[in-house]
C-alpha cells in the first residue's frame, strides 16, 4: 500500500543513451535492465517483481495493447525473451515489444529513520528499439526534493533519502559508460545531473505548493 502522494508527472528523470554499451533487441534490453537493477537493489530503490511493457508495428505504430508479466526467474534468464515474445497478442503476428518498464517496490526513510516500503519507489524503462537501446529512470515523490509537494522543507528526509538516489546514479554512470542526461523539468522538479534541483525559495523560505495538482 502505498504511503507517498505521487505526482502526475515526474519530478526529474535521466536517459542513458546506450547505443554503445550494447546491441539494440530483447535479448539485449534484458541483460542490461538487469544490470541496471543490480544497482538499484544496492542501494534498495528497485526490486522487481513484473515488467510492463507495450506493442507496436514497425512502420505502422502503437497497437493501445499493454502486457503485464509476473517476474517468476530472474531477469537475465536465457528464457524471459522467449517468455515475452509469446505473450504477443494473438491479432497481431507482427507486433514486437516496445519499453520494458520494471516494475517493483523499493524502500525510503521517513523523518524519524525507519525504512518504509513504496509499490512504484522509481520508474525504470529499457528501450529495445532498433534505432538503439537506451534508458531511463524517473522519480515521482518528493522525498528526493528539499521541499515537500507542500513547500515546506523536509531536510531530515531529503538526507535520508537524495543522497542514496545520487550515489545510484553515479554507479550507473559508471556502469554504463555514459552519463545520464537529465529530462525535461516538470511542474513537480527538475531533474539535475546527480539528483533533485532545489528552486528558489520564497521570502517566508517555503517553496512551490503543487498539492492542487497531485
Amino acid at each position: 500500500m502505498s504511503t507517498l502522494m505521487r505526482a502526475p508527472r515526474e519530478c526529474g528523470s535521466w536517459f542513458w543513451d546506450l547505443e554503445e554499451f550494447a546491441p539494440p533487441g530483447l535479448e539485449s534490453a534484458l541483460v542490461t535492465a538487469a544490470r541496471i537493477v543490480e544497482v538499484l537493489q544496492k542501494y534498495k530503490l528497485l526490486t522487481p517483481h513484473r515488467l510492463e511493457y507495450r506493442w507496436y508495428i514497425l512502420d505502422s505504430g502503437g497497437i493501445n495493447i499493454t502486457t503485464n508479466l509476473a517476474l517468476t526467474v530472474p531477469l537475465s534468464d536465457a528464457n524471459l525473451p522467449e517468455q515475452i515474445r509469446n505473450s504477443r497478442p494473438v491479432g497481431f503476428p507482427g507486433a514486437d515489444v516496445d519499453d520494458l518498464q520494471v516494475v517493483g517496490p523499493g524502500q525510503w526513510f521517513g523523518p524519524e529513520g525507519a525504512p518504509r516500503g513504496e509499490p512504484r519507489l522509481l520508474s525504470l524503462s529499457v528501450s529495445p528499439a532498433p534505432v538503439g537501446l537506451s534508458a531511463e529512470l524517473a522519480v515521482h515523490h518528493d522525498i528526493w526534493g528539499w521541499f515537500d509537494f507542500a513547500g515546506r522543507p523536509h531536510p531530515d528526509v531529503y538526507e535520508r533519502n537524495a543522497p542514496r538516489l545520487t550515489a545510484a546514479l553515479q554507479d550507473l554512470n559508471a556502469l554504463l559508460g555514459v552519463d545520464a542526461e537529465p529530462g525535461e523539468a516538470t511542474l513537480f522538479g527538475f531533474a539535475t545531473p546527480l539528483g533533485i534541483g532545489i528552486p528558489d525559495a520564497l521570502e517566508d523560505g517555503s517553496g512551490p505548493d503543487v498539492t492542487n495538482k497531485l
